[in-house]
């Protein structure tokens, strides 16, 4: 197994795509953006050179990770060839099964099919194709490159040769995967976002401010980052559909995004990406502050 399709060329995309190329899988990435294939390509290069200036590769180690990648922007012209497709675009229920039926129509049998989704039923999805047992989720974390964890989720057709391979990939990638069963939100966002959700209902009611929260559970938790800061990186609008998609998943209110969240997603204050959110994000260096509306 040895081609690889990425669809979706962001942020999680690129990470996926370095990875698969850093450890010699012909990547083809794809995206209907032929201006985000260009700044993915170079989003990665970037990243190698760095990765180089600290002695972790060396020159030829990053010419040769470029060369196993090769960007398109038609998805039915990608995938006859390749062993696994990893799905990596918007986290929407929508986009994610219209591109899952193209998955389906020019992929070839025996290919594997997966998808980046953070909270979207696998079942679900699988729904869409011929053959649901080769459907599975992959789902990496941010940055790809360094973070260790893939949390492998089964969906309820998935079969188990497929979900032994996908544990065979990660961990020819060098990660670590753990395997979980499909249910709303998985581990990772089962746990954690209702504990981002609690510190913004936290900050909403007065109870302490931006930085004080996150201080209290990177100093008493061991957290390497604060929960609003944490939301800011994550995306404050991605956390608001993970928090919907637990509500209606599970049938629970408990789990409804709160009034303040909503609110920020509606006024266009993301976190990083929009540049603010509990913080300002100053694009010229790493440098953060609160922003004047929690002040």
């Amino acid at each position: 197994m040895k081609q690889v399709a990425v669809i979706g060329a962001g942020t999680m995309g690129n990470g996926i795509a370095h990875v698969f190329a850093q450890n010699e899988y012909d990547v083809r990435l794809i995206d209907i953006s032929e201006s985000a294939l260009n700044k993915a390509l170079s989003t990665i290069e970037k990243n190698l050179k760095r990765m180089v200036q600290k002695d972790r590769i060396t020159e030829a180690d990053v010419h040769r990770t470029m060369s196993n990648i090769s960007s398109h922007t038609s998805i039915a012209d990608s995938l006859a060839q390749a062993d696994l497709i990893v799905e990596a675009a918007t986290e929407n229920e929508e986009t994610k099964t219209r591109i899952f039926k193209e998955m389906d129509q020019h992929s070839s049998p025996g290919c594997l099919l997966a998808t980046n989704t953070s909270s979207i039923s696998i079942t679900k999805i699988a729904t869409v194709v011929q053959n649901p047992e080769r459907v599975i989720g992959m789902h990496f974390f941010n940055p790809v490159p360094v973070m260790k964890l893939v949390e492998v989720i089964q969906g309820y057709n998935t079969s188990k040769e497929v979900a032994g391979q996908v544990v065979s990939i990660a961990e020819n990638l060098g990660k670590i995967p753990i395997l979980v069963k499909d249910y709303p939100g998985f581990i990772s966002n089962r746990v954690l976002m209702p504990m981002i959700n609690e510190a913004i209902k936290a900050l909403e009611q007065g109870v302490a401010g931006v930085r004080e929260i996150d201080s209290i559970m990177k100093l008493g938790m061991a957290h390497p980052m604060g929960p609003l800061h944490l939301a800011d990186f994550i995306g404050l609008d991605v956390c608001m559909n993970i928090m919907n998609v637990l509500k209606d998943g599970l049938g629970s209110d408990y789990y409804a995004p709160c009034p303040l969240l909503v609110n920020m997603v509606l006024a266009g204050k993301l976190g990083r990406k929009s540049g603010e959110g509990f913080y300002i994000h100053l694009a010229e260096s790493k440098e953060i502050r609160v922003s004047e509306m929690f002040h």
